[in-house]
């Protein structure tokens, strides 16, 4: 064919069609999105791999530390139900031993974060205005690490004004090992709830349990090392609402107001 017959124009309807700009035809443009978003899955715990290595992390290092100063702890529950004779020395401890009390102080302040996250996920629903919900579960945190810190530092304030260093002693080695059971027993309420579909009112009544059981513990060591030899049943209201109730009760308003103010209100 001649080069002058192979330069024909043709019409512009020849040239475009119905499917001439679509992007299936053509790759290079945008083609956005096609159909209707569905509804997105309901966030679970099951299914989120950082708090379920949280929770695994949690059972893998107390096991560790509890099975190097196994002993420790052993005589910390043997003599927690003695009655200290008059004189005596606070039990001493190795540095390896005090560092266990500590970091399992931590840890229990920190499951106890994330039994309140879930708490908190169940009535207050998971719209946060934070970035993460980890951010969440490490403000709870620090939130429960202060409860503690306060409470040992009253507790060291008025003791050591009202009956000594010696007794003094002697209680905050008890609390702490009160705190340490607190976080043990309160392990299968973090893990029952989400892995193995409890009801939260199963759960909530489970820690109440434990809660009223760990706070009999402290009533009862609270008398036998002060009120046992003066017996004042008023005085020692005063001293366990003042030190014990008090504390608790603005633990739980903080907690509820941060969890109120942080949440997104639709």
């Amino acid at each position: 064919m001649p080069a002058e017959e192979s330069n024909i124009d043709l019409p512009q309807y020849y040239k475009e069609g119905f499917f001439s700009e679509d992007s299936l035809f053509h790759p290079e443009l945008e083609g956005g999105r096609y159909g209707t978003m569905g509804d997105p899955i309901p966030y679970n715990v099951r299914g989120d791999d950082v708090i379920t290595s949280l929770l695994l992390l949690f059972f893998v290092l107390a096991v560790m530390a509890y099975a190097r100063v196994r002993g420790f702890f052993t005589r910390q529950a043997k003599n927690f139900f003695q009655k200290p004779r008059e004189g005596a020395s606070a039990m001493t401890e190795t540095g390896s031993e005090a560092r266990f009390q500590v970091y399992v102080v931590f840890l229990t302040s920190l499951m106890l974060a994330t039994l309140y996250y879930f708490y908190s996920l169940h009535y207050y629903g998971d719209a946060y205005v934070l970035s993460s919900q980890y951010y969440l579960i490490f403000i709870f945190w620090a939130i429960f690490l202060l409860y503690f810190l306060v409470k040992m530092g009253l507790y060291t304030l008025v003791n050591g004004v009202f009956f000594g260093g010696k007794r003094n002693l002697q209680w905050i080695k008890s609390l702490l090992f009160v705190i340490i059971l607190e976080g043990i027993i309160s392990f299968p309420a973090v893990v029952m709830g989400p892995y193995f579909d409890m009801p939260i009112e199963n759960v909530e009544i489970y820690f109440a349990i434990v809660l009223v059981f760990v706070k009999l513990l402290a009533f009862y060591k609270c008398y036998i090392i002060f009120f046992r030899q003066n017996v004042a049943s008023l005085q020692i209201i005063l001293y366990l609402c003042a030190l014990e109730i008090v504390p608790f009760l603005a633990l739980w308003g903080v907690l509820d107001f941060t969890a109120n103010s942080l949440k997104i209100n639709f």
